[in-house]
């Protein structure tokens, strides 16, 4: 990781005392909402939360969440912001805002790996559309996040980018577990309270599973509300990007500032329809069940009504789908985006130079050659992709339209992931444990739809987050947030980590 050496501390708070700004903040429970409030009426400076969070994240550098911590270039923003504001100019939706971006989206003038060593050469001169949008609200960069190699995996287990004595990206509860991926070092970093806010991507639950693990709120957008330019691709019609935040009024926050729209009042509950297909309540291990029973019970007690719904051949249909279109289409699109960004290399040369072997098997045996896995070794990708656009994506995508017309639901609710965060190891990011993981947050991926998710407790066995996860119809995402403001007012947030 690209650091500079740690300053103590209690150097820091006393540095920020010498200057007598506002008192130090209390970043366990801070949100970005709050922060943005006390930057806009001058009780907190941005550089003051910089630093702080700068701090934060070097105590924290054995969790390995960050690749790049940009300490220079946020402080320089972060004073501008602090100028800007005393000139007396209105005060910006982000106002100073520090946030952490996900190594495969582009940030002029910082690396833009995506968690591959083949591409740390890699310096972009521009800001993606989605970074440009949040800078001009007033964000400030604190850094790029570690993740899943390229972003092929859950798990974050990521052999090329170590700030600690472990390998892989830690989860902020228990650093002996997986981070979750494959925005791993978003999740990580928003966990331990090193940011608050961040911005990943998502093709098959890479914003909301890091968020299961670690405790935070995010939203994989509906496809297409965000522009997938200056981002590293796996799938152009799966990939998007997607806010990862410390509450879901956060959350809201940033898809605002990307999106557009005003601001959200949390739903009704009362007037709430959500559907519980049994599908999605599978597999599950004992504290992920507890909490998510504990956690459908208080919406029914706030009023929400609940309905068991069937939808009949969704396992057949998501299979159809996603592994074909995933490794088929990540060929053709990443060798579209290491030419038109200038990368330096070519497929060959990524594929050559990366460090995990998960991914490296993935790229050796499935997307180079274009081939699917069978029962007797390998097939084309070709005809199932084929398939897959023709006739099972749209078979999938009307079963859920029909789902949620016929049932007259607002959402599907379900556990964002079937079991707590699982050891960290190199078996982690197993075939086995990748179905396992991506289980309830793959269909709505591959359907296009929008899904929020948001902690649902903490398990009583393992003390490690359990998250809960909300899906729409598509382009229901500004009513999805909505509906996630409701239900984190009732469920609650989770405490931070304790100190160890």
């Amino acid at each position: 990781m690209s650091i500079s050496k740690p300053v103590p501390f209690a150097l820091t708070l006393l540095c920020l005392g010498a200057h007598a700004q506002p008192a130090a903040p209390d970043i366990a429970t801070l949100t970005a909402t709050d922060a943005v409030q006390q930057l806009c009426v001058g009780t907190l400076t941005s550089e003051q939360l910089v630093t702080t969070y700068l701090a934060q994240a070097k105590a924290g550098a054995n969790l390995n969440a960050f690749i790049t911590l940009d300490e220079a270039g946020a402080l320089k923003a972060a004073r501008a912001a602090d100028a800007l504001r005393k000139r007396g100019g209105a005060c910006k939706p982000l106002a100073g805002l520090p946030v952490v971006i996900k190594d495969n989206i582009q940030v002029r003038g910082l690396p833009a790996t995506a968690g591959s060593p083949a591409l740390k050469g890699f310096v972009p001169t521009a800001d993606a559309p989605v970074v440009a949008k949040l800078r001009a609200a007033g964000a400030v960069i604190l850094g790029k996040t570690n993740m899943h190699e390229l972003a092929f995996g859950v798990t974050g287990y990521n052999p090329a980018f170590q700030s600690g004595p472990e390998v892989g990206v830690r989860n902020a509860y228990d650093a002996s577990r997986i981070a979750g991926g494959s925005s791993s070092g978003n999740g990580a970093a928003l966990g331990a309270r090193m940011a608050p806010a961040a911005l990943g991507t998502d093709t098959g639950g890479s914003v909301r599973i890091p968020c299961a693990f670690n405790g935070c709120a995010s939203l994989r957008p509906t496809m297409g509300r965000y522009s997938q330019q200056g981002i590293a691709p796996i799938s152009h019609t799966r990939d998007t990007a997607g806010p990862m935040a410390q509450s879901m009024a956060d959350v809201a926050l940033l898809d605002r500032v990307i999106a557009g729209g005003g601001p959200l009042k949390p739903a009704d509950l009362k007037r709430v329809r959500l559907g519980v297909v049994p599908a999605f309540h599978a597999n599950l291990d004992a504290d992920t069940r507890a909490a998510t029973d504990a956690a459908l019970d208080k919406l029914r007690a706030a009023g929400a009504t609940l309905v068991e719904v069937e939808m009949p051949g969704l396992t057949e249909l998501n299979g159809a789908v996603g592994f074909p279109v995933a490794l088929y289409e990540a060929h053709d699109d990443m060798v579209a985006y290491l030419a038109k960004y200038r990368t330096g290399i070519d497929i060959a040369q990524l594929t050559a130079g990366i460090a995990s072997p998960d991914v490296k098997g993935t790229f050796d045996a499935f997307v180079v050659p274009r081939k699917l896995p069978a029962p007797n070794g390998v097939v084309d990708a070709k005809p199932a992709y084929d398939h897959a656009m023709r006739v099972a994506r749209p078979a999938l995508q009307k079963l859920y339209r029909e789902t949620f017309a016929k049932n007259r639901l607002d959402a599907l609710v379900f556990p964002t992931v079937p079991r707590v965060a699982l050891a960290a190891g190199p078996e982690a990011s197993s075939p086995e444990n990748f179905g396992a993981l991506i289980q309830n947050t793959d269909p709505g991926s591959n359907a296009g739809i929008p899904g929020v998710q948001l902690p649902s407790g903490l398990g009583a066995g393992s003390g490690l987050p359990v998250g809960l996860e909300l899906d729409g119809p598509a382009g229901s995402d500004r009513k999805l947030l909505a509906l996630g403001l409701a239900v984190e007012n009732v469920v609650g947030r989770l405490p931070a980590p304790k100190s160890k």
